[in-house]
């Protein structure tokens, strides 16, 4: 497994601005902290307070402080801070010391942009202690209310989102990004967070929003932005992806996984993060890691055998039954019923199976090629990249699908597998897909 160095700021900066809930004034000092310690936070307005970290563990309840992420104890609160944590954990700053002057987080221009160049003009710095990393061996699934999380084994924290706003503007929106430093700054920080129109007043009622405006909130309407103007097309599914990141900071520790949202929000998300924690905390008591496998037949591999090989299972274990198993050749099955967990969210009145599930049925059935393999026993797959993906027809309950795998290159540990999926003898959809074998 790869390892990381921790790391901090080398000085002290500040920042100040308007809350975008409370529209209160506050202000942030954020100074270097030494390794071990995390990342904390203090009310410097409140006499004899003590230092409250940032864990999931001291998150306030999000049904009572809807549409934010925030912490506290019996003496004080601190909210919306997942645009900061966001920006800190994507820059892989593990510990610091931020010291605020309010009950909220400034709203600044509605992203996290403003704390990825704050960072950066205090200078990021290494210490001389590793970070501590949790990979996730086994899928993780979490679901309300028609919002989905699923976190699957990966060597690198990525993350896939489907918004999903059918009767406004938006519609839907797709976005699937590796998580490092240099992507995030480019790509995620800048997006910035929004609301629709008609939930304008139903949020002043919640007492939210007070320090909102149209340039640091995308307020949607039928027409698109009211006085102001998308820094990307998809800006609203980008800052989903960025809240999703500062949440994950809640762990404490960073993350490995393929984390795949639909809907999610603060409330499920939290969620995921306290069954992570779970697994963790599991693992490091009991010692076990990854699920052991056992020895399958070369054909006609149904539930059993395939359970046997990758470590998926209900509701994200999306192979039936695999057909045709040879040296660089395999052959799934899916039947799609609309029954299917994701269809409850994707879409109302017109299921439709999210391309990437598609994708991952494909990988899943890669997987089971990859693994299926004698030196491969008893590892795991990591899925690492795709490329040339094409989406040709929708795929709708009642479908079956038919998943064909083969090797393009197998170089040692690293395989490259081109993958189609037919319905009724027709191409629906195809990519090229790269994965990585692995010790368990």
């Amino acid at each position: 497994m790869e390892k990381k160095i921790q790391k901090t700021i080398k000085k002290k900066v500040e920042i100040e601005g308007i809350g975008l809930h409370t529209g209160e004034k506050s202000r942030v000092v954020f100074k270097p902290a030494p390794a071990n310690t995390g990342i904390y936070f203090l009310r410097k307005d409140i006499p004899d307070a003590e230092p409250i970290k940032a864990d999931i563990d001291n998150l306030l309840d999000t049904s009572l402080y809807p549409r934010r992420t925030s912490i506290g104890n019996e003496k004080f609160q601190i909210h919306t801070i997942e645009h900061l944590l966001s920006a800190l954990f994507a820059m892989e700053i593990d510990n610091i010391f931020i010291e605020i002057e309010g009950n909220e987080c400034p709203g600044l221009d509605g992203s996290a942009k403003p704390f990825v160049e704050m960072l950066k003009k205090a200078g990021i710095k290494e210490l001389d202690e590793p970070k501590e990393i949790f990979y996730i061996k086994e899928p993780i699934y979490i679901s309300e209310d028609g919002s989905h999380l699923i976190a699957l084994p990966y060597n690198q924290l990525k993350i896939s989102y489907t918004l999903d706003y059918p009767s406004s503007i938006l519609k839907s929106q797709f976005a699937s990004y590796i998580i490092t430093p240099e992507i995030y700054e480019k790509e995620i920080a800048p997006a910035r967070t929004f609301c629709l129109k008609e939930e304008v007043e139903a949020l002043k009622k919640l007492g939210l929003g007070k320090g909102s405006d149209y340039s640091n909130t995308l307020v949607i309407d039928k027409n698109g932005v009211i006085d102001n103007e998308f820094r990307f097309e998809d800006e609203p599914v980008r800052h989903k992806i960025s809240d999703l990141i500062g949440d994950l900071a809640l762990l404490g520790y960073s993350l490995c996984a393929h984390i795949i949202g639909i809907r999610s929000g603060h409330s499920i998300n939290t969620k995921l993060i306290k069954k992570i924690k779970e697994f963790h905390k599991r693992e490091k008591v009991s010692g076990v890691g990854a699920p052991s496998f056992t020895s399958i037949p070369s054909q006609n591999l149904y539930i059993e055998e395939i359970e046997k090989i990758i470590p998926h299972r209900y509701p994200f274990l999306l192979v039936d039954k695999i057909v045709e198993i040879g040296e660089n050749k395999a052959v799934g099955i899916k039947n799609v019923t609309v029954n299917e967990w994701f269809f409850q969210g994707h879409f109302p009145g017109r299921p439709v199976m999210p391309g990437v599930l598609i994708i991952e049925a494909m990988a899943q059935v890669g997987g089971v090629l990859m693994l299926s393999k004698e030196e491969n026993r008893g590892k795991l797959a990591y899925f690492m990249s795709i490329d040339k993906v094409k989406f040709r027809r929708a795929i709708r309950p009642g479908d079956q699908l038919v998943i064909e795998v083969e090797v393009v290159k197998l170089k040692s540990k690293l395989g490259q597998i081109q993958g189609k999926t037919y319905v009724d003898g027709k191409l629906a959809a195809e990519a090229l897909l790269m994965f990585t074998v692995v010790d368990a």
